[in-house]
């Protein structure tokens, strides 16, 4: 057998022997490439030992460095700054939110989800059936009022600067979306034509339902979890004005986008995580359409 790649065996004991010794029986395996590697080849790493071929960047059997860069629980690179865009998101919301005090009526009126109005500033019909597609994404930048987005924006930092360094930027600003789109599409879809919705409150109740599905993962205490959720699911439906379709399409959508991106097998991880936020999208422009029809 071929001892550079670790498999040449002692017959009497069955310990391997060191890829670089092998007149020395070991059972220690380097953590990247898995080769046998006595006590004098073991270069202590953040987990386990590493042989020197995968500390010097390996040439053979090991991965490369970039394949071996720490990761987060989702197989997402793990960043200097782990709340990034959540900040950003915020900074976004609040921006938008200046915007719509300091232009008014016109702005919101441009750009929160409606299925269809007539606006006479705007210069006749309007809305999501009229082509205005973007409306499904816009409106969950904007805010009906001080309190509405103060809670909002709370609830995102501390639900959604966990989320992204468990799961990553890619992923997590992935899940982010298709959860608004989602509820958003689950809006259009029941609401009435003229009944207009705005927030981000599509988007944070998948964040919501993606952070029960981590914490059951992690076999984390779900009770605290549970309860906020309980409480935002009371206050959905027992408050007025609220579009409980975004926050229950939003919900749906993080719960499946989240398993899969917490379970998914390390060497399918990728295609599985994205396949499943591409299904939840296409799932999302199949509502839009069946409105959009019934509509026009």
């Amino acid at each position: 057998m071929d001892q550079a790649a670790g498999s040449t065996q002692d017959a009497r004991s069955g310990l391997p022997v060191c890829y670089r010794h092998p007149d020395r029986e070991t059972g220690v395996r380097c953590t990247r490439c898995e080769r046998p590697i006595c006590p004098e080849c073991m270069i202590s790493a953040s987990v386990g030992f590493q042989c020197h071929d995968c500390v010097r960047g390996g040439s053979g059997t090991g991965p490369t460095p970039a394949a071996s860069r720490p990761r987060t629980v989702a197989g997402g690179t793990l960043t200097a700054d782990p709340r990034l865009l959540t900040k950003l998101l915020i900074g976004i919301n609040l921006a938008a939110y200046l915007v719509q005090l300091t232009v008014g009526d016109s702005f919101t009126d441009r750009f929160e989800l409606v299925g269809r109005f007539y606006s006479y500033h705007l210069g006749g019909l309007q809305g999501v059936t009229e082509g205005q597609y973007y409306r499904l994404l816009t409106a969950m930048f904007l805010h009906g009022g001080y309190a509405h987005i103060l809670f909002n924006m709370l609830s995102l930092w501390w639900i959604g600067g966990p989320l992204e360094a468990a799961l990553g930027r890619a992923r997590y600003i992935a899940l982010y979306i298709v959860s608004g789109l989602a509820g958003s599409a689950l809006t259009y879809l029941l609401v009435e034509p003229g009944q207009p919705s705005l927030g981000a409150s599509g988007a944070i109740f998948g964040l919501f339902g993606a952070t029960a599905v981590l914490m059951r993962r992690l076999n984390y205490d779900m009770r605290p979890i549970m309860a906020l959720l309980v409480i935002n699911l009371i206050i959905t439906f027992e408050v007025s004005n609220i579009a409980w379709q975004a926050h229950i399409g939003g919900l749906v959508a993080g719960v499946v986008t989240g398993y899969a991106m917490v379970h998914a097998p390390r060497h399918r991880r990728a295609l599985i995580q994205y396949g499943t936020c591409a299904l939840v999208l296409a799932l999302t422009v199949v509502l839009v359409l069946i409105r959009t029809a019934q509509l026009t």
